[in-house]
């Protein structure tokens, strides 16, 4: 059967192709880190989202490197370092380099996912650093106590219920929470000066949660040198194909004819949950004026 040009112009490009050229790979690692998919998958990273992407990154034969595109405000340290190790590990198998791009932003998590590769870029108006720890709530105790709305909360074990938002605020939970930032802090420093050695400069400021233009980062060590993924790697790799390889769609999507509608349980449910990682992805990259 032969199928319709409209139809093949739509289908995935080299299509059982094999190209006698070197091969880099683009991975782009764009959103907020978080474990939580959502009604918006895309505007996230986690380890799961990004597994058989980077699988399929590490796989070509004719493999040269493998470049990330990296946009990302931060998020969850757990998932910044489980989608690093599995980079590192990925690219200790295929024993190829891994260059990092930063574009508008590669801040906290995301410069965690920076410092997998080799060699970090970023273009002189990125945004790179903040290696530090954040957290944030709401104290809402006031708020019910004025509504006149009783909260009834039962627990088995003294810390069950600390930090709880419709509970006054307790200084030994303050402190508690400021010694896991510590820990987590201290997990991060170590990273980078693993990743990044003795090209670090001894600036005061380096692990403060402080922020810097790419240009500025090259000097304090945080990144190798200023440009983009395509400049540098037609130059690094003029004889290589440069491959984007995205997370995969449906095939019905792929073709453009639309995917069957999923099944749902709650509309009103999922729109309130939408609107509420919306705005939670809003938030974090309006931290960095974006």
């Amino acid at each position: 059967m032969r199928i319709p040009e409209s139809l093949t112009q739509r289908l995935p490009g080299r299509l059982g192709e094999r190209s006698s050229k070197p091969v880099v790979t683009m991975v782009r690692l764009h959103g907020v880190i978080t474990a939580t998919a959502g009604p918006l998958p895309r505007a996230v990273i986690n380890a799961q989202v990004v597994e058989k992407t980077l699988e399929r990154a590490f796989a070509p034969e004719k493999l040269a490197a493998v470049a990330l595109l990296i946009n990302s405000p931060g998020g969850s340290a757990t998932q910044s370092a489980l989608v690093a190790d599995r980079i590192r590990q990925l690219a200790d198998e295929k024993k190829v380099p891994v260059l990092a791009f930063c574009e508008d932003l590669a801040a906290s998590g995301g410069y965690w996912l920076a410092c997998a590769a080799d060699e970090i870029y970023a273009h002189p108006t990125s945004i790179v650093g903040s290696i530090g720890v954040i957290s944030a709530g709401f104290g809402m105790d006031g708020l019910i106590e004025r509504i006149g709305v009783q909260r009834r909360l039962y627990t088995a074990g003294e810390s069950k219920s600390r930090l709880d938002p419709f509970l006054p605020e307790k200084p030994e939970d303050v402190d508690w929470l400021r010694g896991m930032q510590d820990q987590l802090h201290g997990m991060f420093k170590d990273w980078v000066t693993t990743r990044r050695g003795d090209k670090l400069t001894d600036s005061a400021d380096l692990f403060t949660g402080e922020v810097w233009t790419g240009a500025r980062a090259v000097e304090l060590g945080l990144t190798d040198g200023v440009g983009t993924a395509r400049g540098v790697l037609t130059e690094r790799y003029p004889d290589a194909e440069l491959v984007t390889v995205d997370q995969r769609k449906p095939l019905l999507a792929r073709l453009g004819l639309g995917a069957a509608p999923a099944a749902r349980h709650d509309a009103r449910a999922d729109l309130l949950l939408a609107l509420v990682q919306a705005v939670e992805v809003r938030a974090a990259w309006a931290r960095y004026g974006l």
